[in-house]
């Protein structure tokens, strides 16, 4: 109601009928001064017309009133210079209430879900999460064997085989150490995660994924950060990051901070910047899940550098997961 009111009000014409402006007083004094000057040297002083006969009457008449007439346009030029300077600052006014009350409406909009467009993206999501949620559940606990590609932890040697065929297992060790070591191709499949429903060969490399402890942990806290990031309308597939060269990665890996790596933070959406920047001042939350992401990805890739040849770092830079530290890196200052 106030920002209609201001609209109103910018748009009430001013009175422009006014009995005498300072323009209009300032051209009739140079008339009458003027007239008077005339005056003064055609009767006062006794000087006739100009010439002789009709054309010097003409030319009488025309240097005493043409610059009264001047004068004249010279007051009207000034004085609609000044209402159109007036009607651009009224008009100016109004515009900046309209977009003040535009912007309003749009922050009581989001306020309340109206935006449908923002409303069908997170229902999508939504949709797409309990599928993938429903597809891992009924996938099958029988582990697969793995190519000989490297793991992200060594495993362990194992024990020799008795008699009977079966493993002998020193105390305290666990399925993860015993489990096929997880190929670097699912790994990267699985932290760009599935492309949707129909995408079976991401599923797979994320289910393998999931079962390898260190990588299940990363990949959980980039899906909250995702999640998360969603709800502002950011999403890893609209950003366009300057992808930086492998040894950039390694040296970041090998515990290089500073701008020397600030290649990596090849984000540069400001909306995206600052609608994080925002959320990461304050929502304690999202705060929190940033920097335990954060945490996970530089413990991962500290492992992840020194059994990657180059072309793997190139395709894991360009990850969901990879974006999501490139953007959330920029903003935690990690690349200052």
């Amino acid at each position: 109601m106030a920002d209609s009111k201001q609209i109103r009000s910018v748009n009430k014409t001013p009175a422009h009928h006014e009995t005498l402006s300072t323009i209009e007083i300032v051209a009739i004094a140079l008339s009458v001064l003027w007239l008077l000057a005339s005056a003064l040297f055609f009767l006062v002083m006794g000087t006739g017309p100009i010439g002789g006969g009709a054309f010097g009457f003409v030319m009488t008449v025309l240097a005493i009133f043409l610059p009264v007439a001047m004068i004249w346009v010279a007051a009207m030029s000034a004085r609609t210079t000044r209402v159109m300077r007036e009607e651009s600052r009224r008009l100016q006014a109004a515009i900046d209430a309209i977009r003040k009350t535009y912007v309003s409406q749009s922050k009581l909009q989001d306020a309340l879900g109206g935006e449908q467009s923002v409303s069908r993206k997170l229902d999508e999501i939504a949709a797409a999460q309990r599928k993938t949620e429903t597809a891992l559940a009924t996938f099958s606990t029988i582990r697969q064997a793995s190519p000989a590609l490297p793991r992200l932890a060594p495993p362990p040697t194992p024990a020799p085989a008795g008699q009977d065929d079966q493993v002998s297992l020193p105390l305290g060790t666990t399925a993860e150490e015993i489990a096929p070591p997880l190929p670097v191709a699912d790994m990267i499949r699985a932290l760009n995660f599935p492309e949707n429903a129909q995408d079976k060969a991401g599923f797979d490399a994320l289910r393998r994924a999931l079962k390898d402890r260190s990588t299940a942990q990363l990949i959980q806290a980039a899906q909250d950060v995702l999640t998360l990031l969603s709800q502002d309308g950011i999403y890893m597939d609209d950003l366009r990051p300057d992808m930086a060269r492998p040894e950039i990665w390694r040296r970041f890996a090998e515990g290089e901070r500073g701008r020397s790596i600030a290649a990596l933070g090849g984000i540069r959406d400001r909306s995206s910047l600052a609608l994080t920047a925002a959320r990461m001042k304050n929502d304690t939350i999202f705060r929190d899940a940033a920097h335990h992401f954060l945490r996970l990805f530089d413990r991962m890739m500290t492992r992840f550098a020194g059994i990657a040849e180059d072309a793997d770092i190139t395709e894991f830079a360009d990850t969901r997961t990879a974006r999501a530290f490139m953007l959330l890196g920029r903003v935690a200052g990690t690349f200052d």
